[in-house]
């Protein structure tokens, strides 16, 4: 299926990334931004601007990206999946669990693909340390250790980050939302979660609103030896050494994933050295052109969704255990779908 009319709906910086990628791969499509109510600039590579939900409906698109802030993703998702149009939603899949299961519905009803814009997924450097760990290549995961960290200033250069959605609560900000790729990822490469102890809180002088740092522990769906494994994941807004990485440690050694560098490094019990197994830096757009493909090609039946509806509801599950459990001090189990 080709897609003639394409909506995109926000259009802060990764709106103007979509439209960029969107355009280099439909150079033919009728594509319309949704701004704030009254900027009527039309922007580069886009072919008009409204303003209004009754507009973007109007409009009658075949796919659109919801891309603005997380707390309005499922209030504009929801109608554009009654109107039959597939959906590109920007991580996380809102601030919210309350409408996703109505959301999903509606995209099951009128044959809408729903895909969830995590797109570290369709990182080469992730997957190369994904096919390490399925492979047995560290043996047994025993123990796994993420973190992310970037100064949040220093994050989006370009605006203040005080006017971020990234530091405010009622823009579905805070790391616990904004960073939640690494939930997403962490399901991805090693199971599904079950339950969550978390603390969460502002620990830095910025002028936000949210948390600006949580640490959490995940247990994972036992194995069929019952083994349950435990990880760690750390998350900021604080650090200037900007990190992203996993080590997953296992009984015939360790695998470490950079995410900044690509890179992918193996420790082996019966070594003294790490040795680097893969070096596949990433490019800026790489991971979300290839998530662009992949969108087209499920909207041309070709392929499934790679970060489906439902991976989205579960990683903003465990978003919402992690509150609660850091509100409590304790451990809150994450919703089970059954």
């Amino acid at each position: 299926m080709a897609i003639d009319r394409l909506l995109i709906a926000g259009f802060g910086s990764i709106g103007a990334r979509h439209l960029r990628l969107a355009r280099s791969l439909l150079p033919h499509a009728q594509i319309l931004v949704m701004r704030h109510r009254g900027d009527q600039q039309v922007p580069v590579g886009a072919d008009g601007c409204v303003n209004t939900l009754e507009q973007a409906l109007a409009f009658r698109p075949e796919a659109a990206v919801i891309a603005g802030p997380s707390t309005m993703h499922a209030a504009l998702a929801l109608p554009l999946a009654k109107a039959g149009a597939h959906l590109l939603i920007e991580k996380p899949i809102d601030a919210s669990s309350e409408q996703i299961p109505q959301l999903l519905n509606a995209c099951d009803e009128n044959r809408c693909l729903l895909l969830v814009g995590y797109n570290l997924r369709f990182l080469p450097s992730l997957r190369a340390f994904r096919d390490a760990v399925h492979r047995g290549q560290a043996g047994r995961i025993l123990s796994v250790r993420a973190e992310v960290g970037q100064y949040l200033p220093s994050w989006r250069p370009a605006i203040d980050y005080r006017d971020s959605v990234s530091a405010s609560r009622k823009l579905g900000g805070g790391v616990l939302l904004e960073l939640s790729h690494e939930i997403d990822y962490l399901r991805w490469i090693f199971g599904e979660l079950v339950w969550v102890k978390a603390a969460a809180a502002r620990q830095s002088a910025l002028e936000i609103d949210v948390e600006d740092c949580a640490h959490l522990v995940f247990g994972f769906r036992p194995d069929d030896a019952h083994h349950q494994l435990m990880v760690r994941l750390d998350l900021d807004f604080i650090r200037h050494d900007t990190s992203r990485s996993c080590v997953a440690i296992g009984d015939a050694g360790s695998l470490r994933w950079n995410g900044l560098t690509g890179v992918v490094d193996f420790f082996a019990a019966s070594d003294s050295t790490w040795q680097t197994i893969a070096s596949l830096p990433n490019n800026g757009d790489e991971s979300y052109l290839a998530q662009w493909r992949h969108f087209l090609a499920c909207i041309a039946g070709e392929e499934a969704p790679l970060t489906s509806g439902i991976d989205g509801l579960r990683a903003l599950q465990a978003v919402e255990a992690a509150r609660q459990s850091a509100s409590q001090v304790g451990v809150a189990l994450i919703k089970d779908l059954a």
